[in-house]
């Protein structure tokens, strides 16, 4: 995408986003002598990822990428700032595109890669899918790791995922934060849900994307924004009023929680007969979690049409007399 020199400090020339959608993470393609992405979208999207990935690293051959001019470079190193589906699951086609590729992801989900514990990585709790792929490296908070031409740094980023990581590239400022903080709203707090954690870590991340004074964020998802006119500290002012709320209102999270899992596997299969959808809603564990959290005084079969009546009346889900649909 083309991001508009607002900033304090350009836009560095050797650095490219794909905005994707709120299915697929955003990438930031690192140009050089040795391409890298970092985060690689849903495998729905796995193989307009590849393509995307491919015209970009075509488009720049020959330029202060490195590249020799008219041959496209390859593809070299993977990184990911978390192990979502949203954020990890384009890795195995970009892996086959690219075999020579190495691919890195935090530090304690390595083994979990390795050994592909579904249930250790939470694609298991939350019933959703992501294609196996191979992990060589562990990105490890207070280390660097080289991406394109730079050295970013590898920052500790839990709230949102509990290993989550944030890259951040001092010499251009350009900070990679995943879904530890967007312009607008904030990501489900997971560690509350499997009460491996609570909400102050999350503020713990917002105080460190503060120092770090970034003068550009990439976020998980929507537009890359900057320090220029207020933006990240407005950003980061929306988050921990979000994150504040929830403190005070934990049952609110879990109702949004819910909420974001339906429309999430929604968006995925697009839509289910209902038998299949309340089938798959019966098999959600987080789902059993959040019913706990928000109201365990209703029955399931009450509290699930609690949660579904506003995505239905607001037109955020369809349903007919056979299926439920996605309403986007």
């Amino acid at each position: 995408m083309s991001i508009t020199a607002t900033a304090l400090t350009p836009w560095p020339a050797d650095l490219r986003v794909l905005e994707r959608d709120w299915l697929s993470s955003n990438q930031l393609l690192c140009l050089g002598d040795a391409p890298a992405v970092i985060d690689t979208g849903h495998v729905k999207h796995a193989s307009d990822t590849v393509r995307l990935i491919a015209d970009a690293l075509g488009d720049t051959s020959g330029e202060a990428s490195g590249g020799a001019a008219g041959r496209p470079q390859a593809l070299a190193t993977i990184a990911h700032t978390h192990l979502h589906s949203d954020h990890c699951g384009g890795t195995h086609a970009l892996q086959s595109a690219w075999p020579h590729a190495q691919t890195w992801v935090p530090e304690p989900t390595l083994p979990h890669v390795r050994a592909w514990d579904e249930d250790a990585l939470t694609f298991g709790d939350t019933a959703q899918r992501c294609a196996r792929f191979a992990a060589q490296h562990a990105l490890v908070p207070g280390q660097t790791v080289r991406l394109g031409m730079r050295d970013w740094q590898v920052h500790a980023a839990p709230g949102h995922d509990a290993l989550a990581v944030l890259l951040f590239q001092p010499d251009c400022g350009v900070l990679a934060a995943g879904d530890a903080l967007w312009e607008h709203g904030v990501g489900v707090i997971f560690p509350h849900i499997d009460g491996s954690g609570g909400f102050e870590p999350f503020i713990h991340t917002l105080d460190l994307i503060e120092s770090l004074a970034p003068a550009w964020i990439v976020p998980g998802h929507g537009a890359p924004f900057g320090r220029a006119g207020g933006a990240m500290d407005a950003a980061l002012a929306r988050a921990r009023q979000r994150i504040a709320y929830f403190i005070d209102h934990p049952a609110q999270h879990a109702l949004y929680a819910a909420k974001v899992l339906i429309k999430y596997q929604l968006l995925d299969v697009e839509q289910m007969t209902r038998p299949a959808f309340y089938d798959w809603l019966e098999h959600a564990p987080a789902l059993r979690q959040l019913h706990q959290q928000h109201r365990p005084d209703l029955p399931w079969p009450d509290w699930i049409a609690l949660v579904l009546a506003p995505l239905l009346g607001k037109g955020v889900l369809r349903q007919t007399d056979t299926h439920v649909l996605d309403g986007a």
